[in-house]
């Protein structure tokens, strides 16, 4: 076994968990809470200026690492200020993520694996298959860097959450879980479910799960398509879950939770952007709770695919609004620091090879 597979990361602990691992320790439980605390505010071993350091060498020596992540580098658009973050774990593997600054606050999109396993056509974050989950910690983690790397005084700097980087978060579901529970608990960050989105390719199974499961946040579909055979061209998922699967199962979650779904739909030039998609797309959405995200198409080489063009979108959208389905282009980003998901991670990666 590795040093790197030996590690043991505290963030993936709950606060009770935390509370046993101390008393294991023979330490007062008292130092659960201090050590929360901490690493709560992203704080290195040689921060915790409060804990005894007889007590850091027993997490030492029991192979306890504080912080899950570091942040490599990070780019700054000048156009916006959105920043592109790239982190490393713990055992050498890279991972990315954004912060985009709006008027009612500070959002970040966190990745949930390393890699991507579902390897549609037009994300850059499949091009290597699934290399492994993330755990809840290490989710958490780039959370707690990107809040401490922000903060100014005892404001919290991250007020919503998008769980939109790489890896589809329902194909890791158990990890992320655990991490909505740890990022929502009212002892560490409390960040509120209501702030929280979850984008998944459509994982039926797991959206039922996640309904039962209690978890009311704002569930995102990544649709692109209003068809299966349309569908299937971009999303290899199609073929386990259709489109009146996801449908059924999005009109479950709305059911348990009352949140409304939003769909994602990138525009993809010459195959899901005409007048007869945006009817077919109507038609699928028909009695749903929902609004539409539309996205121009972020360009990835590997895949070749471009966006359609400005007038597409806006007859597409026209069409879409005169038959009364909510919907609105989603605003582009960080363009002059390398916008698409996945293509941070593979650019640093080629250049430190």
């Amino acid at each position: 076994m590795s040093d790197g597979e030996k590690m043991k990361q505290l963030l993936d602990y709950s606060f009770e968990e935390l509370e046993k691992i101390v008393l294991d320790l023979n330490e007062p439980k008292f130092r659960a809470k201090q050590l929360f605390d901490w690493l709560n505010k992203g704080a290195e071993f040689d921060e915790m200026k409060n804990l005894p350091k007889s007590f850091i060498e027993k997490l030492k020596a029991n192979d306890y690492i504080a912080q899950a992540i570091k942040i490599k580098e990070v780019l700054v658009s000048k156009i916006d200020g959105t920043k592109k973050y790239i982190y490393e774990l713990f055992d050498g593997n890279i991972i990315e993520g954004v912060l985009m600054k709006y008027k009612y606050g500070n959002t970040i999109c966190v990745s949930t694996q390393v890699g991507c396993r579902m390897n549609c056509a037009f994300c850059a974050s499949g091009l290597d298959g699934l290399i492994r989950n993330l755990t809840p910690g290490e989710i958490l983690g780039q959370v707690i860097a990107v809040n401490k790397d922000n903060k100014k005084g005892d404001e919290r700097a991250i007020t919503n959450i998008v769980l939109m980087g790489s890896g589809e978060p329902l194909d890791n579901y158990e990890n992320v879980t655990k991490f909505l529970d740890l990022v929502n608990a009212e002892c560490g960050l409390n960040i509120s479910m209501r702030n929280i989105s979850l984008s998944t390719c459509g994982i039926c199974d797991k959206i039922y799960k996640l309904a039962d499961d209690g978890y009311n946040l704002t569930l995102t579909i990544s649709l692109h398509a209003p068809d299966n055979e349309t569908r299937l061209k971009t999303m290899p998922i199609t073929k386990k879950y259709t489109v009146e699967d996801i449908k059924k199962a999005v009109q479950y979650y709305f059911d348990k939770t009352g949140r409304r779904i939003v769909f994602e739909y990138a525009m993809v030039d010459g195959t899901n952007d005409s007048i007869e998609h945006a009817k077919t797309l109507v038609s699928l959405l028909k009695g749903l709770t929902c609004h539409v995200n539309i996205i121009p198409l972020n360009y990835v080489k590997e895949r070749g695919l471009k966006t359609t063009s400005n007038d597409n979108i806006k007859n597409f959208m026209d069409f879409l609004e005169k038959h009364k389905v909510s919907c609105t282009r989603r605003r582009t980003m960080g363009a002059d620091i390398d916008g698409a998901c996945g293509q941070l991670r593979r650019k640093y990666l080629e250049e430190n090879k």
